[in-house]
């Protein structure tokens, strides 16, 4: 068995693999020899942020399992992966405290106007000026997968409303007032203070918060973006803000990454950015670490894997406990 690895990984993370698959081959190939590596893999944990010759993986025949390290799939679910028989978990849920927390900041930072007063400490005026509050807002959810719910947890002790959409609306949880389909998104704009995306990139949500689904959100209302970049689409969210319709954006995605030195958004004084760094943590890579080897001794064994992705819809279809 090779195991090939794509993620920074130190010895003490080679050592817990190496514990739970003595016999295999762990090839810590990072990101410069991850395109060469890959195709002799029969396991590959991680992720590849450079080019990889996918269709040549699958057409090599031996890949049999990918272990994202990240909750986001689009840097792996390729047409000819998705054809394949190469089974594919994901990160989903592993650092949603960490995800919560960026929302968090985003949103507290727009609502108490932390972007005018960091402007305004530039130039050593100490004004006071006018603030928002969380407590009391309707908060809508996009996506209520493992972000998603911990979002709700953490939400719900500000007394706030809260609203979601998700592919599977099932399971409400106790902190959410009304939980509806992904296609009642339209439904959901026009009733909340603050829209958070925490869906994942796929055909489906590519693109989905555009001009139509703005002019829909309540005047006033904020948009924090945790989700991926290309799920709004940049230029009408500029306009938005531009003409007043918007409050404020929280975004720690942008449709392009790294975002332009040209992007109007730098210059608003109610924008956020973030360079994606959501699932940042001093622990991230411990925790991934002993994700895969939690799944690795399931694979092993030939038990059911967590977090089991439906790779025609891009995310797991159920997030296993």
């Amino acid at each position: 068995m090779r195991i090939v690895l794509c993620y920074p990984v130190e010895q003490r993370h080679l050592d817990l693999i190496a514990a739970v698959a003595p016999d295999a081959e762990i090839v810590d190939a990072g990101q410069e020899r991850i395109a060469a590596e890959l195709p002799s893999a029969d396991i590959f944990c991680g992720h590849a942020k450079v080019p990889v010759p996918w269709d040549e993986v699958v057409d090599e025949g031996r890949l049999q399992w990918i272990q994202s390290s990240a909750a986001g799939l689009d840097h792996c679910l390729t047409p000819s992966v998705i054809g394949s028989e190469i089974i594919v978990t994901s990160a989903s849920g592993l650092f949603a405290d960490q995800v919560a927390e960026q929302t968090l900041a985003l949103l507290l930072g727009l609502l108490r106007g932390l972007p005018v007063f960091f402007r305004a400490a530039q130039k050593r005026e100490f004004i006071r000026r006018p603030t928002g509050d969380l407590h009391g807002k309707t908060i809508g959810i996009v996506g209520l997968g493992g972000n998603g719910r911990r979002l709700v947890e953490v939400l719900a002790p500000f007394r706030t409303r809260i609203l979601a959409t998700d592919y599977f609306p099932v399971n409400k949880p106790a902190g959410v007032e009304e939980l509806w389909p992904a296609d009642q998104l339209h439904h959901l704009l026009p009733l909340v203070d603050v829209l958070i995306l925490c869906v994942p990139l796929n055909g489906q949500t590519r693109g989905m918060i555009g001009a139509e689904e703005l002019e829909l959100m309540r005047p006033g209302s904020l948009l924090i973006n945790v989700a991926r970049g290309p799920v709004v689409l940049e230029t009408d969210l500029v306009d938005a803000l531009e003409d007043g319709r918007l409050a404020g954006a929280g975004l720690d995605v942008t449709e392009v990454e790294p975002l332009a030195e040209t992007s109007r958004l730098w210059d608003m004084p109610q924008v956020i950015i973030t360079p994606h760094v959501g699932a940042q943590s001093a622990r991230r890579y411990d925790d991934a670490t002993n994700f895969f080897c939690q799944n690795l001794q399931r694979f092993r064994a030939g038990d059911s894997l967590l977090n089991l992705v439906d790779k025609k819809l891009g995310f797991p279809a159920r997030l296993q406990e």
